[in-house]
């Protein structure tokens, strides 16, 4: 088959990125001829499988989410764009997809701006709902809740990845048809348990190739002597609780330092955004935080920490964060609501009956918290491991890919 994947945003980091970056991977290791549309300026730096990338010209402005700083574009709030702005990039786009029909499938990403791109292509095309556009930008404004609504009843098939988003989505924009859930999934093989010591090497050597940050001041690169200071802060045995994800207020960080506070444990947090700084003032003393990491860190750093802890105040529409860290083999700790609910099911599916409640907590974060970490250490082991098995079993990359191709 020949693919056309529709990003327009950058491919490392968040949800989406790294959704988009899989996929592609995933069916161009299948034998698809695929190519990727994305404002990403270093693809060089992602293992797509071989995948053709293009990145169309948007006049140099960038409707997003949740504001950060993107490499040679201006980034604006989607629903700060005047018509004619929304109007101009979405033409743009789909120009620049347009040059490479025919195709067998067209699949973009996000109900904004994706459907409306996927809309003007004029080809038959399947959506991806990622639940960042319907939280941040449409609930609650009729415009673009109508214009996404619009859009998307020229879609072939919209896919949502668990039954929150599907929920979300009908409050958003109202009822759609040929909605299909399909789970975003993971890298089992890439993410999986390590020997501690193995893991250890392989992380100091990953830091080691990091480029230089000087005073840390580009925020999407790791911090400046991160090799140094893995090696002091994993040098002992004190438990390690890990969260990694955006520094916003919303991903509910400050909760996870609060909870630490008072426990033997260090917390460990990994990302960049504009709470960073907040966050470091109200950190407990021990905490280490290392800036943005990519998965060629991450998968060796996920082995060496005891918990990870997903700690939202905001409606996630999946938790892939939290499904990673249990692909390797790690306990994952999450506020029980929105698609994160469904990811504690699947493990808590997996876990004894007398530990399945601490796959997940509402007010009581300190309180399991502590629990996880007073359990044994072969214990803790033992439940990593079954996340791990909930993970192979559901979610999966190579499944999600061809549960995909099957809705074409």
């Amino acid at each position: 088959m020949r693919i056309l994947l529709w990003h327009g945003y950058l491919l490392g980091g968040t949800g989406s990125n790294v959704y988009t970056r899989a996929l592609a991977r995933e069916w161009s290791r299948a034998g698809h001829d695929v190519v990727v549309f994305s404002q990403e300026p270093h693809t060089e730096a992602y293992d797509l499988g071989g995948a053709q990338v293009v990145r169309p010209e948007i006049g140099g402005l960038l409707p997003v989410f949740v504001l950060d700083r993107y490499e040679g574009v201006e980034a604006k709030l989607l629903q700060d764009f005047t018509r004619e702005e929304r109007e101009r990039y979405v033409a743009l786009n789909a120009a620049a997809v347009r040059e490479h029909l025919p195709a067998d499938l067209v699949f973009t990403n996000h109900v904004l701006l994706g459907a409306p791109v996927g809309a003007a292509v004029g080809a038959p095309f399947t959506v991806k709902a990622h639940g960042s556009e319907l939280e941040y930008s449409m609930r609650g404004n009729a415009d673009l809740s109508a214009w996404g609504r619009e859009a998307l009843a020229a879609a072939k098939a919209v896919v949502v990845g668990s039954e929150h988003i599907r929920a979300v989505l009908e409050e958003v924009v109202g009822h759609v048809d040929r909605v299909h859930e399909v789970p975003p999934g993971v890298d089992v093989e890439l993410f999986h348990p390590q020997p501690r010591g193995a893991a250890l090497d392989n992380l100091i050597r990953s830091a080691i190739d990091d480029p230089p940050n000087p005073d840390n001041a580009n925020e999407r690169l790791p911090d400046d002597g991160n090799a140094e200071r893995f090696e002091s802060f994993f040098a002992g045995d004190i438990p390690v609780v890990l969260y990694f994800g955006k520094l916003i207020r919303n991903k509910g960080v400050h909760l996870l330092l609060d909870a630490v506070r008072g426990l033997d444990a260090r917390a460990l947090i990994v990302g960049f955004g504009d709470y960073r700084e907040a966050l470091e003032e109200m950190a407990p003393f021990g905490t280490l935080f290392t800036g943005p990491l990519e998965h060629r860190h991450l998968v060796h750093l996920l082995p060496l920490v005891d918990v990870c802890v997903v700690p939202s105040i905001f409606p996630e529409a999946f938790g892939m964060v939290a499904a990673e860290a249990a692909a390797a083999g790690v306990p994952p700790l999450v506020a029980r609501h929105s698609g994160l609910a469904e990811v504690a099911a699947g493990v808590e599916a997996e876990y004894p009956p007398e530990l399945r409640d601490l796959a997940s907590f509402t007010d009581d974060l300190p309180a399991k918290l502590r629990r996880l970490l007073e359990l044994p250490a072969e214990t803790r082991l033992e439940l990593g491991l079954a996340a791990r098995r909930a993970v192979v079993e559901r979610w999966s990359w190579s499944s999600v890919a061809e549960r995909l191709l099957t809705l074409h």
